[in-house]
């Protein structure tokens, strides 16, 4: 403390003088508008950039908290996206009074606990199964389009036939000329998927949205399944060779959807009986 004391009495002379240089200016611009006018201006555009600058070093430190707020709300924003698609699909608004009709197919979510695009025959594991009210034979679409159907259950999971399989043919058409054909894969690229049985008048072009049917009543009619990308038909050909290019990449696959039809046992058993009756 002495010390402190020692100081300012060696410097009096300075610090006297200092102030009364501090209180001169502050008689300057108290007492003069030009003066006062540019001080004040000065002032508070310095302590704007200070105050920028600690609010900058605040939100700087609270990014963490940030983030997760932000993270929180694409989460539900998510599940209402994936709430308004699952209304897409639903036939809820129908010129009929049959519920059975207006409510035909019902959808579960599902999420993808195995996968496979490398081998000829690939199949697709869920974590949902018959206590989910999963039976074999049920479609399966994701937010993207056609994944394929179900294959086998257990209760808790569930074994799916996957598009890349060469032996699944998916009913389709070409939504601009309402052409049908079948969906197969031949084994090669996991992007890429053919359309065959599409007859030489149907003038099928490159960029042509290919859906599913419905023909089959598994699938609702309308999902997207790909979109043409080569379009050949040889000189005596009855159908083309249409190459498509699949909705849903199956190597980022996480969750599906899983369709009940809820008339698809009223049509085979009608069919069954008219075909019967026919031979």
């Amino acid at each position: 403390m002495e010390r402190l004391f020692y100081f300012f009495y060696q410097y009096r002379a300075f610090f006297t003088f200092l102030a009364l240089e501090l209180f001169a200016a502050w008689l300057i611009v108290e007492n003069n508008q030009y003066q006062s006018t540019k001080f004040f201006n000065s002032s508070n555009k310095l302590a704007a950039n200070i105050i920028g600058t600690t609010q900058g070093i605040k939100e700087y430190f609270s990014l963490r908290k940030i983030n997760a707020e932000l993270a929180g709300e694409n989460a539900q924003l998510r599940t209402r996206l994936e709430q308004r698609n699952q209304s897409l699909y639903t036939l809820e608004i129908r010129e009929v009074d049959d519920p059975k009709i207006i409510n035909r197919f019902d959808f579960v979510s599902a999420k993808v606990i195995n996968n496979s695009v490398e081998r000829f025959k690939n199949y697709i594991t869920i974590d949902k199964g018959a206590l989910d009210g999963i039976s074999p034979g049920m479609a399966v679409i994701s937010a993207a389009g056609a994944v394929g159907k179900v294959k086998s259950v257990s209760d808790h999971y569930a074994v799916l036939i996957s598009l890349l399989n060469t032996d699944e043919f998916t009913s389709s058409m070409i939504k601009r000329t309402n052409h049908f054909g079948s969906i197969n894969w031949d084994g090669k690229d996991p992007l890429y998927s053919q359309l065959n049985f599409i007859p030489r008048h149907a003038n099928p072009v490159v960029g042509d949205t290919v859906v599913t049917s419905g023909f089959n009543a598994v699938f609702p009619e309308g999902v997207l399944v790909g979109i043409i990308e080569e379009v050949s038909l040889g000189p005596e050909a009855q159908f083309y060779d249409l190459k498509v290019k699949l909705a849903q990449d199956f190597s980022s696959l996480a969750f599906v959807e899983i369709v009940r039809s809820n008339l698809l046992e009223e049509k085979d058993s009608l069919e069954q009986v008219t075909i019967g009756e026919s031979k």
